[in-house]
């Protein structure tokens, strides 16, 4: 396996580098980058351009990652060659939030075969069920299948993201790859770091990812009091301070739920994933040096037991939007404390996200997660 990687800043001057990835003749292009750029026709087209016989998958992001750290509206291009491992890339369209479900279902039909080892995938970060839709395809799929990947972002904003396949740019479809054959080496862990605090609250009305109600009061109204003077930034500031999913019996799913839109009208909450109807919400914040070793607990679940591999490897790392605001000017220490367990061998890409696809820790079914540190290992057999 071969990989290489380029950095785009100004897409009116480094879009002619492109050519530069082509040493590897790569079958898999992996474009994590700034909306703006995204946005622009000329990305798109100059990617089919200079990679016409590759698969080309990507998202828009809240900030790029590379080998090299953290990076902002920029557009990071990875390029990869495998010796012997065989993939397909599928998209299906989600025209609206209550479609999640059956856009999962879709994209796993088209992705499915017999000898599918993994599924990375990438969804839209805003209109989206990202729980329905991981539950789509795992009804298609099974339980035991690994699926790993990310909502796209847009810095934040929760206005408007875009994935990208080999069809184009988009803002209404998801995009999945899977990896077959018995010579790929696909691991992956995720953990987050954050701590609970203040007392849990019972969910006492809530829809799909929609929170009415929290102890039989408009949830908004619950959230805002605790907020306090960050309650004028919300929708943004609920990054900070996302809610910890508790059992009926007020045990933790070892589960986190992002806020991604409020609706003052009827006191609701948007949440990035479904809520647990018959259990217990309780509010989290975290310490950079909390994130930073939540990260290395991430690397090292997903390095445990990894075989030995032919060239070099990937390190998808995926981790939320909130993790980067907690962390500021830090936040390339917890890509650096990754890339110091997985190693020099491995190339580092991915995206802060608006949420996170994995396994939970020490857990075998897929997830949604918010706030966490995810990282999928992509290798092959030596």
């Amino acid at each position: 396996m071969q990989i290489s990687q380029l950095v785009l800043k100004n897409l009116d001057t480094d879009l002619t580098q492109l050519s530069g990835l082509l040493s590897i003749e790569p079958q898999l292009i992996l474009v994590f980058g700034y909306t703006g750029h995204f946005a622009d026709p000329r990305l798109a087209q100059s990617l089919a351009q200079t990679f016409p016989d590759a698969q080309r998958v990507g998202c828009t992001t809240a900030g790029e990652i590379t080998s090299a750290g953290v990076v902002n509206h920029t557009t990071v291009v990875t390029a990869i060659r495998f010796n012997s491992t065989v993939f397909k890339v599928a998209t299906a369209a989600l025209p609206a939030m209550e479609n999640s479900f059956d856009a999962g279902a879709a994209l796993a039909n088209e992705i499915a075969s017999t000898d599918l080892r993994a599924v990375l995938v990438l969804g839209q970060g805003v209109h989206i069920n990202g729980s329905a839709m991981i539950e789509g395809m795992v009804s298609r799929l099974g339980a035991s299948l690994p699926i790993t990947g990310g909502l796209a972002g847009d810095d934040g904003e929760f206005v408007k993201t875009y994935t990208l396949s080999n069809a184009g740019v988009s803002t209404n479809r998801i995009v999945g790859i899977g990896f077959c054959g018995e010579q790929v080496l696909f691991s992956h862990g995720s953990f987050g770091g954050w701590r609970p605090f203040g007392p849990t609250r019972k969910v006492t009305r809530c829809v799909g990812n929609i929170l009415y109600e929290l102890d039989g009061e408009p949830a908004l109204d619950v959230y805002k009091r605790y907020l306090g003077d960050y309650a004028k930034d919300l929708p943004g500031s609920g990054l900070l301070f996302p809610f910890e999913m508790l059992s009926d019996a007020r045990e933790s799913l070892g589960q986190i739920r992002t806020i991604l839109g409020i609706n003052e009208e009827d006191g609701s909450l948007v949440l990035a994933g479904v809520i647990n109807p018959n259990g217990y919400l309780r509010l989290m914040h975290a310490h950079t040096n909390d994130l930073v070793d939540g990260a290395e607990t991430a690397a090292k679940a997903t390095i445990n037991g990894v075989a030995d591999c032919d060239g070099q490897a990937l390190g998808l790392l995926v981790s939320c939007v909130g993790r980067k605001l907690v962390m500021g000017g830090r936040v390339d220490e917890e890509v650096e404390a990754v890339q110091d367990i997985l190693g020099k061998n491995t190339i580092v890409c991915g995206f802060y996200s608006n949420g996170e696809i994995c396994p939970g820790y020490q857990l075998e079914a897929c997830s949604l997660h918010n706030q966490t540190m995810t990282i999928t290992y992509l290798a092959e057999k030596s």
